[in-house]
């Protein structure tokens, strides 16, 4: 794992993907806010450089930033996810999609409601093919406490992929961000993954949290 990575964060602009854009850019990775509106990912960057002060952060549109990136990472709605990933495929092969997408479907987010065929990001996977190394990540982690970097994120990140070596990218960058990270197995298990981020909702609200996450116990 090296520093030097480039990681674009499509959907940067929004609560999830600035959240770790910004853990990201805290931790020494150049990153580049990708959105459709380049006002948007620029403000964006320009947010997280002041909050560093550094000029770390750069924003673009989303095809130039998955372009000229090394790893992309993709923080958009359910809704949006097909459609942004297929229109990245050019820029994609060879490299490392981490995808955080959640099939919540409004107004019923407190509600498990998986697509057919169990997993929007093993979805997702078949539909990019094997040239794409599509890891499912960082689903279960608050935004609120991401973009909060005097709050230490207290939760596990469960990786699942179908390429080993990806799966261990993803857990180092976990871990430069100050989480652990744990492979979780093939893609189709981020069905149980994305099906978490309900539950939580649910004792959110319940115990009125403001971001609770999961931890494995009885690792070495």
């Amino acid at each position: 794992m090296t520093a030097k990575q480039t990681i674009a964060v499509i959907g940067g602009s929004g609560a999830e993907g600035g959240g770790l854009a910004l853990r990201l850019a805290k931790a020494g990775f150049p990153v580049i806010i990708g959105s459709r509106e380049t006002g948007k990912a620029a403000e964006a960057a320009q947010g997280i450089n002041a909050a560093l002060g550094t000029d770390i952060a750069s924003g673009a549109a989303s095809a130039e930033a998955a372009a000229k990136a090394d790893i992309v990472l993709m923080a958009v709605p359910y809704a949006g996810q097909t459609a942004t990933a297929e229109a990245l495929k050019p820029h994609l092969a060879g490299k490392i999609l981490i995808d955080a997408t959640v099939p919540l479907v409004p107004p019923k987010v407190s509600r498990v409601q998986l697509p057919e065929g169990g997993s929007a990001v093993a979805s997702l996977q078949a539909k990019l093919g094997p040239e794409v190394k599509v890891v499912a990540a960082f689903q279960n982690v608050s935004a609120h406490h991401l973009k909060d970097l005097h709050h230490e994120v207290d939760c596990d990140v469960l990786v699942c992929g179908d390429d080993a070596e990806a799966c261990d990218t993803v857990i180092g960058l976990a871990e430069a961000i100050g989480l652990r990270g744990l492979y979780a197995g093939p893609v189709c298990n981020a069905a149980a993954v994305e099906a978490m981020t309900s539950l939580l909702i649910v004792i959110n609200r319940r115990y009125k949290s403001t971001g609770s996450g999961i931890r494995i116990t009885n690792l070495p």
